[in-house]
């Protein structure tokens, strides 16, 4: 196998020739046809999450086919198609697990964080974690979706029921979010980096109702919103635009320091959540309806060997919705 491999944080990939690796009991091996590219792995090379494990494989997004199956593995074929997420492992007994909100496992696996991930031509999963995925939709539209549609997914449902749904940052996930809750019957305004006309025409065209920069305010109190992007500055501004008894959903695994803000923004039954990771059941409920929504995905695909371009375009943001590595 090849893959690109981080040997040190805050240095480029490396391309890397590898022996076959065998799945263990309970495990698949999976041949990858794609895997999105994903902020948290910028996250992950640049050393911005806790407890870092170098060397590693990063990626998190991957659609692939099962190629061996270890001991022990039901349900599964050689063969069937399946994405892995970033949760590649729960321990099944903590007080998290035992409560059904295995995202917030005490001793989880992440994919492509602390064991190998999809920057690589095969991958090694838990199969408790391998989702099937049917054989409708291409290979490169369907791998953004094992992370900002499902990550996006939770945060949505976390946001609650309300109506009109503000999108800070409108990158992978946030183009996928709106059109789920376009698809929901909700009204989306969208959030980009000041004076971004293009990403905020790209927001337009998948159906937003409007579109501004987030240093504004948007037209009409918004029911909740939902922050992409990792700037802690956004938080604020996002608590001043939600009505009474809104809510304000922080969706990244890593942003940058709240600044401190007046208390009259959280008054009034104002709510400040985040989103940790996913659970099993997120993924069969989104990838089972994704089908039926029309999700257009944008992609920009990546040979596997330019990851380190990909990444470089994603922390410059040179392309519209999501980067993709194909094998």
């Amino acid at each position: 196998m090849h893959a690109m491999v981080l040997r040190q944080l805050r240095t480029p990939l490396e391309w890397t020739e590898l022996p076959d690796r065998q799945p263990g009991p309970g495990e698949i091996r999976v041949h990858v046809s794609a895997c999105g590219v994903c902020r948290t792995d910028l996250h992950v090379v640049d050393g911005e999450l806790p407890h870092p494990q170098v060397p590693i494989i990063p990626g998190h997004e991957i659609v692939g086919r099962i190629e061996l199956l270890g001991t022990g593995v039901e349900g599964l074929a050689v063969g069937q198609r399946v994405g892995i997420p970033w949760l590649g492992h729960t321990c099944g007994v903590c007080p998290y697990c035992a409560e059904q909100r295995e995202n917030l496992c005490d001793r989880p696996l992440f994919t492509g964080y602390t064991r190998d991930g999809g920057f690589a031509t095969a991958v090694i999963a838990d199969a408790r974690f391998a989702f099937p995925l049917g054989e409708v939709g291409a290979d490169v539209a369907l791998a953004p979706l094992l992370c900002a549609g499902l990550i996006g997914w939770r945060s949505l449902a976390i946001a609650g029921p309300g109506r009109k749904i503000g999108l800070y940052g409108f990158g992978a996930a946030a183009h996928i979010v709106a059109q789920v809750a376009r698809w929901q019957g909700r009204s989306v305004f969208a959030f980009t980096r000041p004076a971004d006309a293009p990403t905020q025409a790209f927001a337009r065209s998948l159906g937003a109702a409007w579109a501004g920069g987030s240093d504004q305010m948007p037209p009409e109190a918004l029911d909740a919103a939902i922050i992409f992007a990792t700037a802690g500055d956004l938080v604020p501004l996002a608590l001043k635009a939600v009505r009474k008894g809104g809510r304000v959903v922080c969706a990244g695994i890593h942003m940058s320091d709240l600044p401190g803000f007046p208390y009259r923004l959280l008054w009034e039954e104002r709510q400040l959540v985040s989103v940790a990771n996913l659970t099993r059941q997120d993924g069969l409920d989104f990838l089972g309806l994704a089908p039926r929504m029309g999700i257009v995905m944008k992609t920009t695909s990546y040979p596997l060997m330019n990851a380190n371009q990909a990444l470089a375009d994603l922390r410059a943001g040179r392309f519209e919705g999501a980067a993709v590595l194909v094998p």
